[in-house]
Order: C-alpha cells, then structure tokens, then sequence
C-alpha cells in the first residue's frame, strides 16, 4: 500500500507521462536491449520499430498513474497483459530488470525535472505494481494445461486464402480442452537470427482430434517484413517440429442469450470462427450476427468453414465487406445490422479494431459489451 504523500507525486506526473511517456519507453527499451540483449528473444522487433511497443507501454504506465488511488480499475488490462507475459515465459525475476531500466529512463528524459522525490516515488509505485502483476502472472502459470514450451509435429499445412496459411500441430500428450479465443505461442529461430522469437496465434478451431490449428498472415515486405510470419510460410513444412506454451488469453466467448455479433477484418478471422464453431455446438438457437472485411474474395479466409457452420444455426444473418469493391464498414451499416442489446467481439488489424470500435462508442454501446483481441501490444482504445 503506497502512502498518500507517495501517491500525490505520482498523480502530478501525470501531465509529465502524456507529454513524454513514449519518448521514456522508447528510452527505456533501448537501454534495456543494450544492457540485456537475451530479452530480445521476447520482443516483436516489427512493434519496436512501428513504435507499437513503447507506446502500450506509455498507456499502461499512464494508466497505472491515474489510478494509483485504485489499482484494481485497471486489472483487465493486467489481465489481458498477464497472460502474453505468461505466453512468453515472463518470469518474476524480469520485473527488477524493467523497474531499474524504467527509472533510468525517466531520469534521462526529464534530467533535472525528475527530482530525488519523483524517482523515489515511482520506485516504490512500480514495486507496487509489478506485485500485482507478478501475483496475477503466477496465478496464471499455476492453470497453465503445460509447463515451458512443447514440441509439437506440423501434420497439415494449406493455403486457406492469397495470404493466409492454416497449420495442424499434434504431440504425444493429451491436449486440454480449449476455449474460443484463445491463443498459442510458437518459438522459432529463423535463420540468419542470432535470437529466437516467439509469436502469438489465434487458434481457429476447438476440435483437437486432428491437433490444434492456427493461421498465419504473411505479413508486410521489405523493412516491413515479418520475420516470424514468412518463416512459417516459407520454411516450415509438414513434418517439422514447432516449441509451443500452453493456450493463453481472456478474449473468452461469453455464454448468454444475448445476440451474438462477430465483427473481423483479415485474419483477424481466426478467434471468431473458433467463437462461432462453439456458439453452434453449444446453442445453436443464439441469434448470430457475422459481419467479416477484407479485401477481395481472394483474400477472404475460411469462407466455406463459415458458411458450413452458418447453416447449423437457426438465426443468422450474415455480411461479406469486400473493401475492393464496396465501402467499408460505416455508422449506418452498424446502425442497421446490429441490435443494440448485443455482445460483440472484434479482431483485426489495429486500424480497423480502433475504427470499428469508435463506431460502436458513438452509437451507444457500452464497452462493457465490446470485446477485442488486437494482434500486438495493447490497443490505445482502451480508456486510461
């Protein structure tokens, strides 16, 4: 517990935090790569240089700054947080190594502003809040269906639209019973790395009988290019052997007699028809709203699979975006397709997740009703 004296001089950095927050954790990360570079087998480098990275962490920082009085206001985003750290092996010995980075950074930055109190005060902040976060990553590890990384064998690999690629992985031990949503996280060593990587990815599908299936966009060229990504479509073939950590994630389908509205674009497909395979298996008479974008048919991802499940269920109504020929998803396209009393999941890219959502906000919905996996970093959508 942080004394008030401790916490008024966190709250009077806040100005400081949205003036130069991303400008300390860009600093922060490049003195913590150079004094431990083994912890850039962690990290994406396409979000470092994007910026995706530094500025998560800004918004957390922010956030934790503004709700200091009451950290528990911004436990879902520590959850969601919780469970990439655990994907990712985090464990609680990385937490001083952030915490004494962190501090230099903010020296850095603000010199002579960041007095002996204000880093004292943010000292015994952080520790605070790296305890919650090291308690609830614990917690999570504990449920864990598996220890470290597994190997898994590659029994199936095919094109399911111009960019995507579904793989099937399978192993010796017993999967556990999954939930739609979640994801795995692969850990490959692409050549020419000196460093491993890992990445997350969607599982498509709760059936385990034939192994656990996920896709995989390739994604960006050039400078862009992803590292992870291409490996996998370019290197990888049946019969290779894939590390894996246990499924992870709170992006949960919630079971009620609300509508269901399930809102992608691109690959951001993966969790939904996961979603949608359970909600048919478990209670086909749900109303079922499937709205999905992406660029042309060509690049439309797992149509006949979604077609197929549509057709089990009783009340559906479904809605194709083909943004090459028609316009994207708008107010009154929202207005007109989907009821007001519903819950909703989105997934896709950043841009399209930040655009559907704000759409949603204006209209009424409360965020309490939208759900979202954004494939990287935490989004700035959520309210700090």
């Amino acid at each position: 517990m942080l004394d008030q004296q401790t916490r008024d001089i966190i709250k009077a950095t806040i100005p400081v935090l949205e003036q130069h927050g991303t400008t300390i954790t860009n600093t922060f990360y490049h003195n913590m790569f150079n004094a431990h570079p083994e912890l850039l087998n962690v990290f994406n480098k396409t979000n470092q240089k994007q910026g995706r990275q530094p500025m998560a962490l800004a918004s957390t920082v922010l956030a934790a700054a503004k709700h200091i009085d009451n950290l528990t206001v911004i436990l879902p985003n520590v959850m969601q947080i919780g469970h990439k750290h655990r994907a990712l092996e985090i464990k609680p010995e990385h937490y001083p190594i952030v915490g004494e980075n962190l501090l230099k950074a903010i020296k850095v930055v603000l010199g002579d502003a960041a007095t002996p109190e204000i880093i004292d005060a943010w000292k015994k902040a952080y520790g605070v809040i790296a305890d919650v976060f090291i308690k609830v990553e614990q917690e999570m590890y504990a449920a864990a269906a598996w220890e470290g990384y597994k190997p898994f064998k590659v029994v199936a690999k095919r094109a399911v639209s111009d960019q995507i690629t579904e793989f099937t992985v399978q192993t010796d031990f017993p999967l556990p019973i999954l939930k739609a949503g979640q994801y795995i996280t692969v850990r490959v060593q692409p050549e020419d790395e000196v460093n491993t990587a890992w990445r997350h990815y969607s599982l498509c599908s709760m059936n385990t009988s034939n192994g656990l299936k996920f896709a995989v966009k390739r994604e960006g060229k050039g400078e862009t290019k992803g590292l992870v990504s291409h490996y996998l479509h370019d290197h990888v073939q049946v019969g290779d052997t894939l590390d894996f950590t246990a499924p992870a994630g709170d992006f949960l389908l919630e079971q009620n007699d609300k509508p269901l509205v399930l809102i992608s674009g691109g690959v951001g497909i993966t969790p939904l028809l996961a979603m949608l395979e359970e909600q048919v298996n478990h209670n086909s008479q749900r109303e079922i709203c499937w709205i999905h974008s992406c660029r042309n048919n060509e690049n439309h991802a797992f149509k006949a699979e979604v077609e197929a499940l549509l057709q089990q269920a009783d009340n559906t109504d479904c809605h194709i975006i083909y943004t090459a020929e028609q316009s994207r998803i708008d107010a009154d396209f929202i207005a007109k397709h989907i009821p007001q009393n519903a819950n909703i999941y989105v997934c896709g890219s950043i841009n399209f997740m930040e655009g559907i959502i704000d759409l949603l906000k204006r209209q009424g919905w409360n965020e309490s009703d939208i759900h979202f996996e954004p494939f990287g970093p935490k989004m700035s959508v959520v309210s700090v």
